[in-house]
């Protein structure tokens, strides 16, 4: 029979060592028989390690020797530690069955690189127990104890330095080999004076705790004077792989806690992003349509509100929106960058709520609130001019109806047919006066004509009221002209009878009317309401008022002149004694009459240079406000230029860190948030011109929209400038760029950005990737623009460029890493359970999991098992947002 000691010293590997720690000198006697204390501990102890991985199996062994012999219990035991499957084994009972099924588990173990020499299968089957251990050893030598090494040593060494360095922080433990009674079990209790205490504690613990099995006892050890070595390191292997274990799970969830959490705050970044997208677009959709809707309102008080309105938005709605605005753009290169950084997909927003999206929404508003400001101010301009026209209609047609009111009833009359012949030659006379006057008024019926279709034209909201009132006025203007008419002919059929008129009073009637005429229009003209909007308009006015005053003596004489024809006709009345002529029967117009015109005349003038000189001051006020808003406008726009231009200068510039430029970009923001109250001063100037009806200025090219529009893009282009350097800064630290790195990158790009407007074209790309050492052909260049152009613009922002230098470098977690951390907490299962991940995880982490990991469907699974390779790859696919 073949000794141990032949077994061992037979026993080798293909890793090109001797298996020294296999060899157990002068522990032998000199029959070459294993020590009955030593033997008694490798049964004990192999027995329990074969039981802890056969109870996997659902069946266990109690007699070392005798229940290996048929090789059913050895080939699943192979099966079990290796998670492989042997060749079917033979069922039959015989000896030569048992004997086919025990070479096949020797096959396998000389499969993986063991060489077993004089080691047969009818030793084990004949229950040869030194033969048996030897076996057991070697199998618990190549699959728990080979593979340990610590700091590149043999497993041996490995193991032993493992057990000095757990017990390091202990008192009074010098762990120096595998024969230890007290010292090697104090690193799981610190009981010093107890060893059998300590003993039977710590194997207590680990069977309790670590779930390894009690394969010694304590009394075994303490009781031995040098306990056998290999059940030591059997039993000290158990430690080390369930403490290995649990260093591996842990570092394991970490990096999946990591991962989680860098996904978690992606996805509330995205649903943020989401929220307030949709927020801003409701609000533009909801604004737009205002803005569009140019529906004129027919009263001046009624669009003076929809003015106030606009002003309303631009002050309060607006403003607020442009910041979310650019906020969102900050936020969703931010989430970006954050995605790229963590090798991440980038994030695509929901159908229509792209950033640009959301940029041709905003043009949009922009391109209805173009002009809406013009185009009501112009409404009420028109409004005015409207009042205006309709005032004057009223007034001309009140006096004209005046006129002609009772003249339908007058030339209606049939009093000629009773009258004398001087009645009737009066009458002659008296009508040829009123065809005089009829006359003078043909000018007026038609200024008031035009008047109403001017109203027309400008769609005047009360137009039906006026072409009426003007449509009587015509009426009665055609129906007198043709009673006018009839009653010369039968005046002038009457007057072949008639002989006697009286030439004096016909010379009043012929004269007075025209000059009732003239003063009645004078009086009209100096009660006109005028709109004028300079002084030199005003002062128009006032020297066609002077030319007026110029032709008052001329007037006056004519007044004295019509006076005299009155007072000779009292004359003659009084030195003939003719009581009828007393009342003029040429004319209806009273001296009396005239008198009062003339003196209501004289009384309008000075009211008239009242008004025009009220008016010039008005017109200075109005000057005054234009050069107070020029001044101010003058000073304020090239501010907003100046500041642009100290922002580029900022991002074009090299020296200092970027926490240098980060810190003077906030200086600049502080600048211009308190350079606001200017703009909100020149704001209330400009209502003011607004509310004066003031829309033009000679003294500076500057707008109320210029200022505004500036405004805004300095606030856009210092807040986007900001999150520029913080885009930069997170890169930096996020792929570990140095301060100096960085400044070179910078260099290089600012140099080779020929336009100096933040982007490389193709070819200066090219040329700058050729200055730092790329070797380029067509197909890399190609393959690198992809890179950091995908959308095929043809040109290299500085972000993209960065990501590219520092693309290869960077220490990002991947699909595969996470699953192979997911693999450690499964045990290297295919799935995962889900008390498993609650164990593993923290509970934030391990919800998140189970709540998303998709069931796996693969064979032999459980219930409830979980697919983490699918949720692993999910994790770095695309986003469902």
């Amino acid at each position: 029979m073949m000794t141990m000691t032949q077994v061992e010293t037979t026993v080798h590997y293909d890793n090109g060592y001797e298996d020294e720690y296999m060899l157990q000198e002068d522990e032998w006697d000199r029959d070459m028989l294993l020590d009955p204390a030593w033997e008694q501990q490798q049964r004990k102890t192999f027995t329990a390690w074969c039981n802890s991985h056969l109870r996997k199996a659902g069946t266990q062994i109690e007699n070392i020797e005798e229940d290996f012999r048929n090789g059913l219990k050895l080939m699943l035991l192979l099966e079990v530690i290796s998670g492989e499957r042997l060749p079917k084994p033979d069922r039959g009972k015989m000896r030569f069955h048992k004997i086919a099924n025990v070479n096949k588990a020797l096959e396998f173990i000389t499969s993986k690189g063991v060489k077993l020499v004089s080691i047969g299968a009818e030793e084990i089957v004949d229950g040869n127990v030194k033969m048996t251990l030897g076996m057991i050893w070697t199998i618990i030598l190549r699959f728990a104890i080979q593979d340990i090494s610590v700091e590149e040593t043999s497993a041996k060494e490995g193991l032993l330095l493992w057990c000095q360095r757990k017990t390091a922080p202990y008192r009074n433990v010098n762990v120096q080999n595998f024969h230890v009674r007290r010292q090697g079990v104090s690193v799981f209790v610190n009981k010093q004076d107890d060893p059998l205490g300590n003993l039977n504690l710590a194997f207590d613990i680990a069977e309790k705790h670590l779930d390894i099995p009690k394969m010694l006892d304590a009394e075994d050890i303490i009781n031995t004077p040098k306990p056998d070595e290999r059940a030591i390191m059997t039993y000290v292997s158990c430690f080390y792989h369930a403490f290995a274990g649990a260093e591996q799970a842990e570092t394991a969830a970490n990096r999946i806690c990591k991962v989680l959490g860098v996904n978690q705050e992606n996805e509330k970044m995205m649903e943020e992003y989401e929220r307030l997208a949709s927020e801003l677009l409701e609000w533009i959709r909801r604004t737009t349509p205002w803005l569009e809707n140019r529906t004129p309102e027919k009263t001046m008080a009624e669009m003076q509100r929809k003015l106030e309105d606009f002003r309303d938005y631009r002050r309060q709605h607006k403003p607020p929106k442009v910041q979310e605005k650019c906020q969102l753009e900050i936020n969703f290169n931010t989430l970006q960058t954050k995605l790229r950084i963590s090798n991440r997909p980038a994030f695509m927003p929901s159908e229509g709520k792209m950033v640009s999206d959301i940029a041709s929404a905003w043009q949009g508003l922009e391109q209805a609130e173009k002009g809406y400001e013009e185009w009501l101010l112009t409404e009420i301009r028109r409004l005015e001019r409207l009042d205006h026209l309709a005032e004057k209609f009223r007034q001309k047609a009140t006096n004209h109806e005046n006129w002609a009111s009772g003249k339908e009833l007058i030339l209606s009359q049939k009093d000629y047919e009773t009258a004398t012949l001087i009645e009737i030659r009066a009458l002659l006379r008296k009508h040829e006066a009123f065809e005089s006057d009829l006359a003078a008024h043909q000018d007026r019926v038609e200024q008031i004509a035009a008047i109403a279709q001017e109203l027309n034209e400008l769609d005047y909201h009360d137009v039906a009221a006026v072409n009426q009132r003007c449509q009587g006025i015509c009426d009665l203007w055609d129906k007198l002209g043709t009673l006018t008419q009839k009653r010369r002919e039968s005046l002038e059929r009457t007057e072949k009878l008639l002989e006697t008129i009286d030439q004096l009073f016909l010379e009043f009637a012929k004269r007075s009317a025209p000059f009732n005429n003239w003063m009645e229009g004078a009086m009209e003209d100096l009660q006109d309401m005028f709109i004028v909007h300079t002084t030199e308009e005003v002062q128009s006015l006032i020297s066609a008022h002077e030319q007026f005053k110029a032709t008052l003596p001329e007037a006056d004489a004519e007044r004295q002149a019509i006076m005299g024809i009155h007072s000779e006709v009292q004359k003659i009345s009084q030195s003939y004694g003719i009581k009828a002529s007393i009342i003029n029967p040429y004319s209806t117009i009273a001296i009396e009459e005239l008198l009062n015109k003339w003196e209501k005349v004289k009384m309008l003038v000075p009211q008239r240079d009242g008004a025009l000189q009220e008016e010039m001051a008005r017109q200075h006020a109005h000057e005054r406000l234009r050069r107070q808003f020029a001044a101010q406008a003058n000073l304020i726009g090239p501010w907003i230029q100046a500041r642009m231009e100290e922002i580029g200068r900022c991002s074009l510039e090299i020296g200092g860190t970027l926490e240098d430029q980060m810190t003077q970009l906030k200086q600049f923001e502080h600048i211009i948030v308190a350079y606001k109250p200017n703009i909100d001063k020149l704001e209330g100037d400009h209502q003011l011109i607004q509310e004066s009806l003031v829309f033009d200025n000679k003294h500076t090219n500057y707008t109320m929209e210029h200022i505004r529009v500036g405004w805004e893009l300095l606030l856009t282009t210092i807040a986007r400038t900001i999150n520029e350097i913080e885009t930069q800064i997170l890169t930096r630290d996020a792929k570990g760029i140095s301060q100096q790195q960085m400044n070179e990158f910078r260099s290089s790009f600012n140099h080779f950005d020929r336009k100096k407007n933040g982007a490389m074209e193709t070819d200066d790309f090219r040329a700058c990737l050729i200055s730092m050492g790329y070797d380029l052909g067509e197909v890399e260049f190609a393959r690198i623009m992809m890179l950091v152009d995908p959308n095929a613009t043809g040109i290299v922002s500085f972000q993209s460029f960065i990501d590219f230098m520092t693309r290869e470098t960077a220490d990002t977690d991947t699909a595969e890493q996470v699953v192979a951390s997911f693999r450690i907490l499964a045990t290297d299962k295919p799935y995962i359970l889900v008390e498993e991940l609650r164990r593993e995880l923290p509970p934030e982490q391990a919800e998140y999991c189970i709540m998303r990991m998709p069931p796996y469907k693969g064979p032999g699974a459980p219930p409830g098992a979980l697919d983490y390779t699918a949720f692993s790859t999910a994790l770095y696919g695309e986003s469902d947002l």
